[in-house]
């Protein structure tokens, strides 16, 4: 089975290796929305396979260094496309959480990635 848990955060990027004139290496914000997923059995004496709280505590700092910051300031996140953004994510947080399963992003309404760690 598996849980999610979302998160908002506004940001501002720019993506710098797109073509010239294209309208998305100018400077400009999201509210971008991640979404954590953990997979795992349904513990018999909770009913759950983890608390939701949990997953907060250890998504905290990484809320805190991306939220109303400029991206391409975050060592990493130089090139802040949603794709780099959730390899970021899961990088800092595989560790944190073993069951990691996936992260969702996205940066509009229609339009984002999900990324469930490296092939192989």
């Amino acid at each position: 089975m598996e849980i999610f848990k979302e998160f908002v955060f506004e940001a501002a990027h720019r993506l710098p290796h797109v073509p010239e004139g294209h309208k998305c290496g100018r400077l400009h914000g999201h509210s971008f929305r991640i979404a954590i997923y953990i997979e795992g059995p349904v513990d018999k004496g909770t009913g759950w396979i983890r608390d939701f709280s949990e997953i907060k505590e250890v998504f905290s700092p990484l809320y805190d260094l991306l939220d109303h910051n400029y991206l391409n300031e975050i060592p990493g996140l130089e090139n802040p496309t949603s794709e780099v953004l959730a390899m970021w994510v899961w990088k800092e947080l595989k560790p944190l959480l073993p069951d990691l399963s996936a992260i969702r992003i996205h940066e509009t309404c229609t339009s984002g990635c999900i990324y469930r760690g490296p092939a192989g």
